[in-house]
């Protein structure tokens, strides 16, 4: 207490060339060993989602800038997979260009401040710069992994660091629960594929107004057409880079369709129909989706991962970040994670909580110590255990220790005064009184 305060630049100093990458990721996989030693995570089931962060830039102070688009992670296997179906259909197949042709580019907003924030604006949300912490919690609420990004990556994109980082460490999960923005169709080809299920919820269709709804057309497997509302069926046409199969109807049949208006605005009179050639995984997605296990799986992620952005945000300040530039804010919410992992384990240690795959029963600390406990009115504890002389108060009250002293000894905290009789060295005889 007598020591001086020490110099603002200390922390930052300690923060920006002490804990740099290797040293926040250390501490964040030993936090969470320590609770895995203990049994007290159960990651059969993962919880993903992303939240936002506001990042310290003035909206005001940006700029227009090209930048190239990146290249999707999975385009090697779909340009792959995109020629193989060609070949299967009597196509050509797609010559592989892209060395030869420069990256596109795309115009964007860059903040002049923080030029590795992104632009983020969704729904009723004020604009801003912000950062995004694509996250990972099991059911006990640890958090498992996390990737920050700018604020404009969608969640899909930062799907693939994330879940590399949870296959890497935590190979045994079986299930992964995740919103709509998850569902696309290389993520569930990709959970699919490796033997676990993604449990996910209904997306709304995409449709145009007043017109056909998406299942009015069937896609007949056998003979690889869809059947629009008038029992027409539709070709197919070809697989664009996209990999999405098209499949076009007859001109001469639409000219005369009473439904037209509904289905297409087309000059040529021609209806054209996308189907990925991932499709299937998708639909096993919305297939498993009305399954009973997995539907109660999907409503606790309200109480998972939701929580804890509530709690880091609520309790933990990660609302807003004062830092600047993405590895100095990855390394600030990892140590904010670390920290509430930590908090979890100390205080379930604390209360010899040990979740059971039931969902466990709460046991006190007075069963971990042979002694007995003795509740007095206004929320007091007595101990009369030799072993555990004086008088352990629970939260909110002060703790009296030391010799006992004659009457009444008054404790006050807030409006309140709770006042004991202490007796001897080690028990306590008589009742509260206020």
């Amino acid at each position: 207490l007598n020591e001086a305060v020490p110099h603002f630049s200390t922390v930052s100093y300690n923060f920006k060339h002490r804990f740099n990458h290797t040293t926040v990721e250390h501490v964040f996989r030993w936090v969470l060993k320590s609770a895995a030693e203990e049994g007290y995570l159960d990651t059969e089931a993962i919880f993903v989602d992303g939240t936002h962060i506001k990042a310290s830039a003035n909206l005001k102070k940006q700029a227009g800038k090209a930048v190239p688009k990146q290249a999707k992670r999975y385009a090697k296997e779909l340009f792959e997979e995109v020629n193989k179906d060609r070949e299967e259909h009597g196509k050509k197949p797609f010559s592989e260009d892209s060395g030869k042709k420069p990256p596109e580019e795309r115009e964007t907003v860059v903040s002049t401040t923080d030029p590795e924030s992104g632009i983020f604006h969704k729904g009723e949300h004020k604009k801003c710069f912000a950062y995004e912490a694509h996250t990972a919690c099991d059911k006990h609420n640890f958090i498992l992994g996390v990737h920050v990004t700018p604020g404009n990556v969608p969640d899909s994109t930062a799907f693939d660091p994330l879940y590399d980082e949870l296959c890497q460490n935590y190979p045994e999960h079986k299930t992964v629960v995740a919103d709509s923005a998850y569902k696309t169709p290389w993520i569930c080809k990709r959970i699919f594929e490796s033997g676990r299920v993604l449990s996910t919820c209904y997306t709304r269709p995409k449709t145009k107004e007043k017109g056909h709804p998406w299942w009015a057309y069937v896609y007949d497997e056998y003979f690889d057409d869809v059947i629009c509302p008038e029992y027409h069926a539709l070709h197919y046409s070809t697989t664009n880079r996209d990999g999405y199969r098209e499949y076009k109807s007859r001109a001469y049949l639409c000219k005369t369709c009473p439904t037209r208006g509904m289905c297409t605005e087309s000059a040529k009179c021609e209806k054209t129909f996308l189907r990925h050639i991932w499709q299937e995984y998708v639909e096993m997605a919305e297939d498993i989706r009305h399954m009973a296990v997995y539907r109660e799986l999907y409503r606790l992620r309200k109480e998972k991962i939701e929580r804890v952005f509530a709690d880091a945000k609520e309790k933990h300040g990660m609302r807003y970040t004062q830092y600047r530039g993405l590895a100095q804010v990855t390394n600030w919410v990892k140590l904010k994670f670390a920290a509430m992992n930590l908090k979890k384990l100390a205080t379930w240690k604390w209360n010899c909580r040990h979740p059971a795959p039931d969902g466990g029963k709460r046991t006190r600390l007075r069963k971990k110590y042979s002694c007995y406990f003795d509740i007095f009115p206004f929320f007091g504890l007595a101990c009369t255990h030799k072993t555990c002389s004086g008088l352990i108060a629970t939260a909110g009250f002060s703790t009296s220790w030391g010799p006992a002293k004659a009457g009444p000894q008054p404790v006050e905290k807030g409006h309140r005064k709770v006042a004991f009789f202490l007796i001897g060295d080690s028990r306590i005889e008589g009742k509260n009184a206020v």
